[in-house]
């Protein structure tokens, strides 16, 4: 079984655990994680990422979130608050503009584990820049574009590589939006509950899209949707 799940933002490991044992995930299935796994809640999704990187049935694509803190990587060269206080004007806008995103959870636990294990940190980051800005997939004869945001600037005829990262990152669809025929798109970045409070907790679903941010930093619990039947699953 192929799965996909996104904008989990500090959800607690123990609880995504349970979430996959809810669906009986094993080592022959495989999960996507579409971005936004760090940020605004508890330890900033450290711990999953440290868990991910030991999975190889788990595939983690790039988010949002996970560019802010990449943009912020001068940060690691002494993470300390004397090295913040020493930052260029365009270095703090990128800091501030990441802290603002609920960053600071999460650099403060990176400052935690670099006080034990300075390489971790690193093997964390690299980790993160790996991770690709999509996939494409098929699952029981359906075809699915894995995004962190939907597509941003689309046009039809236009190449993936033609499109910039952010257009990845930072789209903000609305119903009306169409993608590509014969081919599903599924993200998150932008909380279903957005489109109407009768979507919270749920997906929100387009004849060519599929949105599966159930909003957890507000609470609720991550979509689990499974790719062979599109159904979800909540814990």
């Amino acid at each position: 079984m192929i799965y996909a799940i996104s904008d989990l933002h500090g959800y607690p490991l123990s609880k995504l655990l349970k979430l996959l044992e809810k669906v009986k995930f094993n080592n022959k299935d495989f999960l996507y994680v579409l971005g936004d796994v760090i940020d605004r809640c508890g330890d900033g999704g450290i711990e999953t990422l440290e868990w991910m990187m030991l999975q190889p049935n788990v595939q983690q694509i790039m988010g949002n979130h996970e560019a802010m803190l990449l943009s912020c990587t001068f940060l690691f060269d002494e993470i300390t608050d004397r090295n913040i206080e020493k930052l260029s004007a365009q270095k703090m806008e990128l800091y501030m503009n990441y802290i603002s995103n609920g960053g600071e959870v999460t650099l403060n636990s990176l400052k935690k584990l670099s006080a034990v294990n300075r390489h971790a940190v690193f093997d964390i980051l690299d980790f993160i820049n790996d991770a690709p800005l999509y996939e494409a997939v098929s699952v029981n004869g359906r075809d699915f574009l894995l995004t962190h945001s939907g597509l941003d600037n689309f046009e039809k005829g236009k190449k993936l590589s033609q499109y910039e990262a952010d257009d990845f990152l930072w789209a903000r669809p609305s119903p009306e939006d169409s993608y590509f025929e014969g081919i599903i798109t599924v993200f998150g970045h932008t909380p279903t509950f957005c489109f109407g409070n009768e979507y919270s907790g749920k997906a929100f679903r387009t004849k060519t899209w599929i949105d599966i941010d159930a909003g957890v930093a507000s609470g609720n619990s991550p979509i689990l949707l499974r790719l062979d039947d599109l159904k979800e699953f909540i814990l």
